[in-house]
């Protein structure tokens, strides 16, 4: 059965493009994963492939890039924002936003959590770099 397994697993590489060793190392960093079989191996990475083609092919097709012919990291966080089914990814994809943009906005979710009422007027000379 084993010279079975080893002829099927190296049929199984070329139907799928991610590399199965680097999959084996992400399943097994889980604490509750004690042993991968091989078919669970290979179903994973297929079922990964598939989604990533699929997250793609629908940034694609409702995004902007298709304009220029090429898919954006615009059209992917788009995606996960405005897709129910690709919400998940949302903290992975965020918007692209400009640095200063965001350091206002961590400034004013530091103000709104202080219950405190004064004002804050030390922190703006930090922000001069």
């Amino acid at each position: 059965a084993e010279m079975a397994a080893a002829r099927l697993s190296g049929s199984e590489n070329r139907l799928v493009s991610l590399p199965l060793s680097r999959i084996r190392v992400i399943m097994k960093s889980s604490p509750e994963v004690s042993s991968i079989n091989q078919d669970a191996l290979f179903l994973t990475a297929k079922a990964t492939e598939l989604f990533v083609q699929y997250l793609a092919t629908y940034s694609y097709k409702h995004g902007r890039g298709k304009e220029k012919n090429a898919l954006t990291y615009t059209d992917l966080s788009h995606t996960a924002e405005e897709c129910e089914t690709f919400q998940f990814l949302a903290d992975i994809l965020p918007k692209k936003i400009l640095a200063s943009k965001y350091l206002k906005m961590l400034e004013k979710e530091k103000r709104d959590g202080e219950v405190r009422e004064e004002d804050d007027e030390g922190e703006e000379e930090e922000d001069e770099d």
